[in-house]
């Protein structure tokens, strides 16, 4: 079973590289550059066939994907009368929407995922079914019993218990009206509730222990949480990507010292596939909480991606989009000064850079790939 959450995992991350590729792919052709070649995987081509200009195909180490377009710098060379189509000579704000559409598409994929977790798979939440009476509190004085059914509070609908739990501590101590639904019959109970000590905070209590289910939010709700939570995800990962250097050492002392693996700490890929198995395998969870779960992962996993293509370093997207944006601000100044438009930055310039950058990242590539293997992040602690 883990294996198949595995092998799932790597399906779904083929195909956010894919649509991530997509989106160069489409706004490249919108906008009439010449895209050569649109494949999944890198090294040996194992599949392929031409659509127009375009070869698709898949290589054999699926390891990302790429969309080649023509004339991304000055030496390379165009076909004859398609020069106009080279990718450098675009104007900056076409350039931008081409390098940003990757990530674009990486976050409505997320809110995608996001959506139809809540609208399909649905949500662990607090049902108004009682699963325990806790001994000696109001509860047990007003009468309540296991398998209760909190239809209403004070003759207000209780459909969400956060709901009820609102009316109970916004109450402050008044004796509330509970009609409740108790095999098959209709009862109402008038209990008080209680100031007890939770978690060091005096707050008004019922005495019940509710049951855990599954919850469906309607579309339009589901539509707004999944653009809410989107957002946050994206700013706990700029947060996360500002706090990367500082971890480093952590890693390096969880894989090589000893040191117990830090759950919130940094994971690769391989440490996310093997979570991910675990989460199809879990014998704690029913079938729709491990898809929940899954599904999580996979929007969260989307949503870094997105916004780490966008940091403002070579080779990245953002790189590339910093560059045009350095043309645009160049070519402000000279129009104050009379000048005329200067030529675009040729990024081959900066290939020292790009190649430190590149170095680098393999090297916490390698880290994690390691840290996977010999201290592995679990589930199960």
């Amino acid at each position: 079973m883990e294996i198949l959450g595995i092998v799932a995992f790597v399906v779904a991350l083929l195909l956010s590289v894919m649509v991530h590729e997509f989106g160069h792919y489409i706004t490249a052709r919108r906008f009439n550059m010449k895209v050569t070649e649109f494949f999944l995987g890198f090294g040996k081509r194992l599949w392929s066939y031409r659509k127009g200009e375009t070869e698709f195909g898949i290589k054999a180490i699926p390891a990302g994907g790429y969309c080649k377009i023509s004339g991304m710098t000055p030496d390379d060379q165009m076909d004859p009368g398609e020069e106009s189509r080279a990718f450098y000579i675009a104007r900056s704000s076409k350039k931008l929407i081409v390098l940003g559409a990757g990530s674009f598409l990486h976050f409505v994929l997320g809110i995608l995922l996001l959506f139809v977790l809540l609208a399909g798979v649905g949500v662990n939440s607090l049902t108004s079914v009682v699963k325990e009476v806790v001994p000696e509190s109001a509860a047990v004085v007003a009468g309540f019993q296991q398998g209760d059914e909190i239809k209403s509070i004070n003759g207000e609908e209780i459909s969400d218990w956060a709901r009820g739990v609102d009316l109970i501590r916004s109450a402050d101590g008044a004796a509330l009206l509970f009609t409740v639904e108790r095999d098959g019959q209709i009862v109402e109970l008038r209990a008080t509730p209680r100031l007890t000590d939770v978690g060091g905070e005096e707050r008004y209590v019922l005495g019940v222990v509710n049951e855990i289910g599954t919850k469906r939010l309607g579309v339009l709700t589901a539509g707004k949480d999944s653009i809410v939570i989107t957002a946050d995800m994206a700013v706990q990962s700029v947060k996360s990507l500002a706090l990367l250097p500082t971890k480093i050492p952590q890693l390096w002392g969880q894989t090589f010292g000893g040191e117990t693996r830090d759950a919130n700490g940094l994971v690769g890929v391989v440490g996310v596939a093997r979570v991910s198995g675990e989460t199809i395998a879990s014998g704690d969870q029913n079938w729709s909480q491990r898809i929940g779960t899954f599904l999580l992962i996979i929007a969260s996993l989307n949503i870094f991606v997105g916004i780490f293509n966008l940091l403002p370093i070579l080779p990245l997207d953002g790189g590339h989009m910093a560059v045009a944006i350095a043309d645009e601000i160049r070519a402000f100044f000279a129009r104050l000064r009379g000048r005329p438009r200067p030529a675009a930055i040729n990024v081959q310039v900066l290939t020292p850079i790009t190649a430190v950058v590149v170095v680098v990242l393999i090297a916490l590539t390698l880290l994690l790939l390691v840290a996977d293997i010999i201290n592995p992040i679990s589930l199960n602690g």
